[in-house]
């Protein structure tokens, strides 16, 4: 649901391989929610993503259902309940148990699940057209680059390997896309909405367009000098959305479903996360970011009488 570059790149990437596979059968990409929208635009029109509408009616109709980079107990995964799919291929831990399923692909020790599907298509001799070696490479560079995420093995061997195969004017384009005004508009809430009291900083971005915009604007206020810790939120389609960011050697995944306890669901990887306040359980949105801050203070061990202040002094009028 509200997929990222990865998780489409590895549905592609594997829509390649059954195809291969199995030339004489229909493979299908259906996604929920949003995409394409802000950071992800050159993506979704640089690749052959082909994609179909999400049709939880139609599901029994497959034969088969694989899931990437999401499992099915997950805040975000698109299946509905009881439904399992017959494979999974992903890199984020297992919240419990891994799931029972057929095939079940879990590598923590991943940057990418677009890595793992590269490792598929070298190892079985799948054809990697220029289209999909961009739509591959810009996927696991977007799901590395944020905080500072470190490379498996398995993600150098794919990103030297299919840098040699991109379409370069097409990776260029995916990596360089115009941006819309409220992309600017948001970055600028997120700066004059940022309180710090280092090595913390947390932002609130009011209502945004795309789900990827938290994200984004924690990558971004991470660079601060002095700061290891960035929380961005924000409400999208009447969601309060969060994305926590760090480089220190502590655990996000871990951190952020400490942030959301009794308020909704959270996890992800070492040096970044996401999650959801679930809207029964919000109050008003300046008591929600005080009381995230306030946990995030104490999870990163700062004084119990720690102030905030702002990033970004109010203008002196004229």
């Amino acid at each position: 649901m509200h997929p990222d570059p990865d998780a489409l790149a590895s549905s592609i990437g594997l829509r390649a391989l059954i195809r291969h596979a199995l030339p004489d059968h229909d493979v299908t990409v259906a996604i929920k929610g949003t995409f394409g929208g802000g950071l992800n635009k050159g993506f979704a029109q640089l690749s052959n993503l082909e994609l179909a509408t999400w049709d939880d009616a139609r599901l029994p109709d497959f034969d088969a259902i694989v899931l990437t980079d999401v499992q099915p107990n997950f805040a975000y995964s698109p299946l509905p309940a009881g439904v399992m799919p017959l494979a999974i291929v992903d890199h984020h831990r297992s919240r419990g148990r891994r799931p029972k399923v057929p095939f079940c692909d879990i590598r923590t020790d991943v940057g990418a699940a677009a890595s793992i599907v590269f490792g598929y298509l070298m190892e079985l001799d799948v054809p990697i057209d220029p289209t999909l070696a961009a739509t591959l490479l810009y996927a696991i560079e977007t799901d590395l680059s944020g905080a500072a995420g470190q490379p498996g093995e398995l993600d150098n061997i794919a990103l030297s390997s299919l840098t040699l195969r991109a379409d370069p004017r097409k990776l260029y384009q995916m990596r360089h896309s115009p941006l819309p005004q409220a992309y600017f508009a948001t970055m600028q809430r997120g700066l004059a909405s940022a309180m710090l009291a280092p090595p913390v900083l947390a932002t609130h971005l009011g209502e945004v367009e795309t789900p990827e915009m938290p994200a984004v604007i924690a990558d971004s206020l991470l660079r601060l000098d002095g700061i290891d810790w960035v929380l961005a939120t924000a409400i999208h389609n009447g969601r309060f959305v969060l994305s926590l960011r760090t480089h220190s050697k502590g655990n996000a995944g871990e951190l952020i479903r400490s942030l959301v306890d009794r308020l909704g669901e959270g996890g992800g990887h070492r040096t970044k996360a996401g999650g959801f306040i679930r809207p029964e359980r919000a109050r008003s949105i300046d008591a929600i970011c005080k009381l995230l801050r306030t946990r995030l203070a104490h999870a990163v061990n700062l004084p119990a009488d720690v102030r905030f202040t702002r990033l970004i002094s109010a203008p002196v009028s004229d």
